[in-house]
């Protein structure tokens, strides 16, 4: 029998490894995920009961989309996180469109802050369980 060959990436290099994302960088990018969703929906109560125009409508709702999608691809670096607090401005700047946006924006902020904080203290506990961890245990 022989053995399989390990499995190779482009020009015979063997893959790169998939870099390990931090408590918070995958919480915080679930939730700029959600709020991409929640920002569809109030695209068509936009563009639905006619507060703006068609066009702007659209446009700035299809353009917030992909802007907050991107962003929760940034979280990995301090400004991401910062670009994201943005996110939540802009969110709550949509209640002047819509009053219900700000209970909206309410609660997406407060998910936001606790997936921060507990994001955070959880990418701190990890840290000092891997340093504790002696290397030829691992």
């Amino acid at each position: 029998m022989t053995a399989a060959a390990p499995p190779s990436g482009p020009a015979g290099r063997a893959p790169r490894a998939r870099r390990r994302r931090g408590a918070a960088e995958s919480l915080l990018s679930i939730v700029l995920v959600l709020e991409a969703m929640t920002l569809f929906f109030v695209t068509l109560v936009v563009f639905g009961r006619q507060l703006l125009p068609a066009g702007v409508a659209w446009g700035g709702g299809l353009g917030a989309i992909v802007l907050t999608l991107l962003i929760s691809q940034t979280l990995r670096w301090r400004w991401g996180v910062a670009l994201g607090w943005l996110v939540q401005l802009g969110l709550v700047a949509c209640g002047f469109l819509d009053p219900v946006m700000f209970v909206v924006a309410a609660l997406f902020v407060a998910i936001w802050t606790y997936c921060l904080v507990k994001g955070t203290q959880l990418d701190r506990m990890n840290a000092a369980r891997s340093r504790d961890v002696p290397r030829d245990a691992a």
